[in-house]
């Protein structure tokens, strides 16, 4: 098939150290592509190649049909990228951002265009305010809008949340969806595990420049660990005498047992070998992508 954003062997290095060791990253039209990894592991290092503003030492890549290194003009016609740090004028308002975005990229109808993107990241009220008033997450939804100005085919978001509260964080989850509902080509990093659980339709752990894993979130949480039981107890000697019998992973501060418990029967099991031991209260826990990221990075 056609992919939207295709990589071969992508390397770059800065001062002799490797950020990227030979990446492959495929990702079709339409789909949210979710980049997670460590501080260093090369997540922004390879948003800034593919938007055109790092060249790579080795490999290609194409985003929308074009190479990045040769086309890089076709490239940046197409594409959108919101950075960590939002990238607006805090002296002018925010209605004055758009304008004078939409007319640096020849937009028919400036005023118009921007009308309707302060109307869709809910900044009306603020339009005509400095955006040096604005709060962080005005301010990143702004950066967004500003991102949006000609409606391009893939848009990069580098870490799009990062410090905002949490409505103004959902404010931006449900931009992302919308883009995503209007057909757009997204490659997200991020470092909310629960961020990519909820927007990303595949995701790759990044690790020192390499790809540890990628697959859809329950791909990545059932290759690392299944559900566990975790069982609490009154007191230190029912909690040892439970270890002796289901040899798990005993949390003395909890007063908890966890065991593995891939379904029912396991659960069962479990709580049949330990008739006559009191219990307090049990949990079953599915694995999340916080135990896929500690387990691959």
């Amino acid at each position: 098939m056609a992919y939207t954003i295709e990589t071969h062997g992508l390397t770059k290095a800065f001062k002799g150290h490797r950020v990227l060791e030979s990446l492959d990253l495929h990702v079709a039209p339409g789909e949210v592509f979710a980049l997670l990894g460590p501080n260093g592991a090369g997540k922004t290092t390879t948003v800034r190649i593919l938007a055109t503003l790092e060249s790579p030492d080795g490999g290609t890549a194409r985003v929308a049909g074009h190479d990045v290194v040769t086309q890089p003009g076709k490239v940046r016609e197409r594409i959108s990228l919101t950075a960590q740090e939002a990238a607006v004028d805090g002296v002018l308002t925010g209605a004055e951002n758009l304008r004078m975005m939409a007319r640096l990229r020849r937009v028919p109808d400036p005023r118009q265009r921007a009308a309707e993107l302060l109307e869709r990241f809910d900044l009306q009220d603020a339009a005509d305010r400095r955006v040096a008033t604005y709060s962080g997450g005005m301010r990143r939804r702004l950066d967004l809008a500003l991102g949006l100005v000609t409606q391009p085919a893939v848009i990069f978001l580098d870490e799009p949340s990062t410090g905002l509260d949490p409505r103004s964080r959902l404010a931006v989850w449900e931009a992302v969806k919308q883009l995503k509902d209007e057909g757009a080509t997204i490659l997200l990093t991020t470092q909310y595990l629960e961020e990519a659980d909820r927007l990303a339709d595949r995701i790759a752990v990044l690790n020192h420049g390499r790809i540890a894993a990628q697959g859809t979130a329950a791909e990545l949480k059932q290759r690392v660990a299944g559900e566990t039981l975790e069982l609490f107890f009154a007191d230190d000697a029912q909690l040892a005498q439970a270890q002796r019998t289901l040899r798990g992973r005993p949390d003395p501060d909890t007063l908890s047992l966890k065991v593995p418990a891939d379904g029912p029967h396991d659960v069962k099991r479990a709580l049949d070998a330990l008739d006559g031991v009191p219990i307090d209260r049990l949990e079953l826990h599915a694995p999340t992508l916080d135990d896929v990221f500690l387990s691959l990075t």
